[in-house]
């Protein structure tokens, strides 16, 4: 479904300067503006990629820059990534320290090094005051029990798909939890009665594109210009009008990030 009524909202989680949109980035970026998708969070996944990332969001308006090293990439981070993101960090300001975490799912990921890579991080966003922007596979107890260590500014739970149990220690450590394309799928009965059960004030939206591209893309590259499906699918598992969903999570995610409009 696409929207033509006035709302505004958030992409709180999109990869749009990855080379998979180098072909028409442009043209995604104008169609989401139609939509109403105003502005996009772009997490960083390897410090090779921040500058290119920061230029891409000071050349095009309404994309938010997040800058960390993201776990999955593990073994493409040296020392000198890690120690030179505090001064990249207090350079140039972005509006998070993100895509960081750990991730459990792939086993042959070093979790001790993870874990080493995810406190480094967590540091220099404590030290800096910046929310996080959070990835996390099978391996929540084991990040909410670091988080509840470092007391950063809180920040998003991307992909959530924990248990309430776990969302309610994000919430109380001053998290939102993002739900894209995952909740488009009638089979996430789980994340659908998540997305359900929760309280909407801790609810932002988000595409992850390229990657957990929804329902009516299967199996194509993702888009942001599919958040308007996100939007649709949460509205209808919580039974709420989609333009009081869109208000919500937009407002949630100026909340979380410190953004104004």
């Amino acid at each position: 479904m696409r929207y033509t009524v006035a709302m505004e909202l958030i992409d709180t989680h999109c990869h749009i300067d990855v080379e998979d949109f180098d072909p028409d980035r442009d043209d995604i970026l104008a169609r989401c503006r139609r939509q109403g998708i105003a502005r996009l969070v772009v997490p960083a996944i390897l410090a090779g990629t921040w500058q290119s990332l920061l230029d891409l969001c000071r050349r095009e308006p309404g994309l938010l820059p997040a800058l960390g090293l993201h776990p999955v990439y593990l073994t493409q981070h040296s020392d000198a990534d890690i120690a030179s993101l505090a001064t990249w960090v207090e350079r140039e300001k972005p509006i998070a320290v993100g895509e960081i975490g750990l991730d459990y799912f792939v086993e042959a990921l070093d979790r001790e090094r993870q874990q080493q890579l995810f406190e480094a991080q967590l540091q220099v966003a404590h030290d800096s005051d910046l929310p996080i922007i959070l990835h996390v596979r099978k391996a929540h107890d084991q990040v909410l029990a670091t988080l509840k260590r470092y007391k950063v500014r809180g920040g998003i739970a991307h992909a959530f798909n924990g248990s309430l149990q776990q969302a309610q220690h994000y919430i109380d450590l001053g998290f939102k939890l993002g739900f894209g394309g995952m909740l488009t799928y009638e089979r996430s009965n789980k994340l659908r009665r998540l997305a359900k059960e929760l309280p909407l004030e801790v609810l932002v939206l988000e595409t992850d594109a390229p990657d957990m591209t929804v329902a009516a893309h299967h199996g194509e590259r993702n888009s942001p210009e599919c958040l308007p499906d996100c939007l649709q699918a949460l509205a209808e598992v919580r039974d709420e009008d989609p333009v009081h969903i869109a208000a919500a999570t937009t407002r949630n995610a100026e909340q979380v990030l410190g953004l104004s409009r």
